[in-house]
C-alpha cells in the first residue's frame, strides 16, 4: 500500500534539484509535487512552504513503507548540505552567490547505468532534449509499470516505464536508436550496450572503483570523454570531488575567474587551463568540489533564464 510520509528535511528544493542538470526523470506535477523515476522505483513527493532552505520543511514521500530508505539514499539525506554552504569562502563573491541560489541542491544518488548512457546522449543537446531521448529509451525498451498512488484527489494509477537494462537496451539496432533522434550518439550506445552485456563494461566493478580509477576505466570505453566520465562519477558514483566541465562551466570559469590569475592562464595552453583553473578556485573544497560545480552551473542557469 502507498503511504503518504512526512519528514522534516533542510537544504533540499525540489525545483532546484529538477533543474540542476543532473537528474532527466524528475518530472513537475503540480506546483510543489514532482513525480520521480530511479531504476525499478516511482515516487510522488510534495514539498512543503518555505523560503529558508537552512530551516527544516515538511517533505511528504508518497510511497510504500519499504521504499522510503531507497529515496533517502537517492536523496542523499544522510548528508548535511548546510556544511557545504557554510564552507564557501565568503571573498569568492560569484560563488557565495551561486551556493545561495542553489541551497536547495542536493547530488543524487542514481543508477550507474542509467548514467552512463544518460551522458553518453548529453553530448551537444539541451536539457528538454535530454529529457526526450531518456523517455524515449524507457517507453522504447524499458518495462512498463502501474502504481497506485494516493494524493489529495484520492487514489489514481500512474503508468510508467524504467529505464532499459543493458539487456533490454541491446535488443535495439543501431538504426533504431538513430530513429529515436540520437543521432552520432547512437553508435556509442549500441556499442555500450555491447560491452555491458558481454561483461567489457564490468558496472559492479565500476562502483568499486575510486574517483581516478572510475576516470580510467569509463575513458576506456567508446564514446566516453572526460566531460561524461565526470558527469558519470558525479551523478551515478556518488563522486563529489568530480567537476565535469561543459560549454557553461568553462564560460564560468573565463567570466569569473580568469582575470584574477590573468598573467599566470595567459601562459597555459586551453588544454590545462581550466583543471588549473579549478584547482586554484576550487582546489580548497576537497572531497566535494562537485557540490560547488552544481551550484555555479545552477546560478548561470538562472541568471540566463533558463530556469523560471
Amino acid at each position: 500500500m502507498v503511504h503518504r510520509i512526512q519528514k522534516k528535511i533542510s537544504y533540499m528544493d525540489l525545483r532546484q534539484i529538477a533543474d540542476s542538470g543532473q537528474s532527466f526523470r524528475m518530472a513537475k506535477l503540480q506546483d510543489k509535487r514532482f513525480s520521480v523515476i530511479s531504476g525499478e522505483h516511482y515516487l510522488e513527493i510534495v514539498q512543503g512552504p518555505g523560503e529558508d532552505h537552512a530551516a527544516e520543511r515538511s517533505f511528504t514521500f508518497c510511497c510504500d513503507e519499504e521504499e522510503l530508505h531507497f529515496w533517502e539514499h537517492y536523496f542523499d539525506l544522510e548528508h548535511d548540505y548546510g556544511v557545504y554552504i557554510n564552507s564557501v569562502r565568503k571573498r569568492d563573491s560569484y560563488l557565495s552567490q551561486a551556493a545561495r541560489a542553489g541551497s536547495g541542491i542536493r547530488i543524487l544518488n542514481q543508477d550507474p547505468w542509467e548514467m552512463v548512457i544518460t551522458f553518453v546522449i548529453s553530448q551537444q543537446k539541451t536539457i528538454p532534449k535530454i529529457r526526450e531521448a531518456v523517455e524515449a529509451l524507457s517507453r522504447n525498451y524499458g518495462t512498463r509499470h502501474e502504481t497506485v498512488v494516493n494524493d489529495d484527489e484520492g487514489e489514481h494509477t500512474v503508468v510508467w516505464y524504467s529505464f532499459p537494462t543493458p539487456a533490454q537496451l541491446s535488443a535495439a539496432s543501431e538504426t533504431e536508436l538513430r530513429e529515436l533522434k540520437l543521432g552520432y550518439r547512437a553508435k556509442y550506445i549500441f556499442r555500450l550496450c555491447q560491452d555491458a552485456v558481454e561483461g567489457r563494461l564490468d558496472l559492479e566493478l565500476l562502483q568499486r572503483l575510486s574517483y581516478g580509477e572510475a576516470m580510467t576505466y569509463l575513458g576506456s570505453f567508446y564514446g566516453i570523454g572526460t566531460k561524461v566520465a565526470n558527469c558519470i562519477c558525479l551523478f551515478g558514483l556518488h563522486h563529489i570531488e568530480a567537476f565535469p566541465v561543459d560549454t557553461w562551466i568553462e564560460q564560468i570559469l573565463m567570466a569569473e575567474y580568469y582575470r584574477k590569475r590573468k598573467k599566470k592562464y595567459d601562459s597555459l595552453p586551453k588544454s590545462k587551463l581550466y583543471q588549473e583553473m579549478i584547482a586554484d578556485h576550487f582546489g580548497m573544497y576537497k572531497g566535494y568540489a562537485g557540490v560547488m560545480q552544481q551550484y555555479i552551473f545552477y546560478y548561470e542557469r538562472v541568471r540566463r533564464g533558463k530556469v523560471r
